[in-house]
């Protein structure tokens, strides 16, 4: 039945045309097109053809060999860059430009959205503009590349694409560094004024497989270490990792806001002292 068909919410671009935004005619066009089947698609396939009992393949382990290249050549690229840096300078700026953040930016110059291969609910809930389905999607690709023909192709797209214009851009606004490793900058700030480092605790996990959301509280220790917690940041995403970052943003405001917090609990409690008849004369 034409009805059954999980392609008639399908309106994938051509993929010739992005072989040629990345610059790269690949020798086996098969791997760009797995780079591109979100495992929503590929499992509708299995169901309709379950009686052939043929696997059709997903991005999904192509993401993680993406993700590990995308790793490499960047930490490469940095060390070769900025000798000078020590190891926790180059570590904050890789963690930002290997971040979800930046990378989206990426994925949605490509119109990688344009070319994904989805099921059906997937269409329908907009997956063509999901970040995490765009950004597995862009490092599905730079596994698509390394598999068809080495590093070379994947260096020069993570080169020309990834990181030259964003560290141009940096370096133009004059090197100021985003803060995209939001757990990473808590911890600093914690261990800065001799604090507890916070508890990051999963505490709901829903959907299906391959459509999961995680619900994260980042509990922020009182100081003297007693009781309930201070501050608690509470943040959903597709991967625990993204929760935790950003329920760790949270807790960050939070502790950029609690001095100000502080001194005026401290006004009110000092004017509360105060009888009625001082407060008045203190004002005349």
């Amino acid at each position: 039945m034409p009805g059954s068909q999980p392609y008639a919410y399908m309106k994938s671009r051509d993929i010739s045309v992005l072989q040629g935004v990345l610059g790269h005619h690949f020798l086996r066009p098969q791997l760009l097109e797995q780079a591109l089947t979100h495992s929503s698609q590929a499992r509708e396939l299995e169901a309709l053809h379950s009686s052939d009992g043929a696997l059709h393949r997903d991005n999904e382990q192509m993401e993680f060999l993406g993700d590990a290249v995308l790793g490499f050549v960047t930490s490469e690229e940095l060390c070769r860059r900025f000798p000078q840096f020590s190891e926790g300078q180059l570590s904050k700026l890789r963690a930002h430009l290997v971040s979800e953040k930046h990378l989206i930016r990426v994925a949605q110059e490509l119109e990688l959205g344009e070319y994904l291969r989805l099921g059906r609910g997937e269409e329908k809930s907009g997956g063509r503009q999901k970040t995490a389905l765009l950004v597995d999607a862009l490092e599905a690709v730079l596994a698509a590349l390394y598999l068809d023909d080495g590093f070379e192709p994947a260096r020069r797209v993570i080169l020309n694409r990834i990181l030259g214009p964003e560290l141009e851009r940096l370096a133009t606004s004059g090197g100021a560094m985003p803060v995209t490793d939001y757990k990473s900058a808590l911890q600093e700030k914690l261990q800065a004024v001799g604090r507890a480092q916070p508890a990051y605790v999963l505490v709901k996990e829903q959907g299906p497989e391959h459509r999961k959301t995680f619900t994260v509280e980042a509990r922020l220790r009182s100081p003297d270490g007693q009781g309930s917690a201070e501050f608690v940041g509470r943040a959903e995403g597709s991967t625990k990792k993204t929760a935790e970052q950003d329920a760790a943003r949270q807790v960050l405001e939070y502790l950029a806001l609690a001095p100000a917090q502080l001194q005026s609990t401290s006004s009110l409690q000092s004017a509360s002292s105060q009888s009625p008849k001082s407060f008045l004369q203190g004002k005349s």
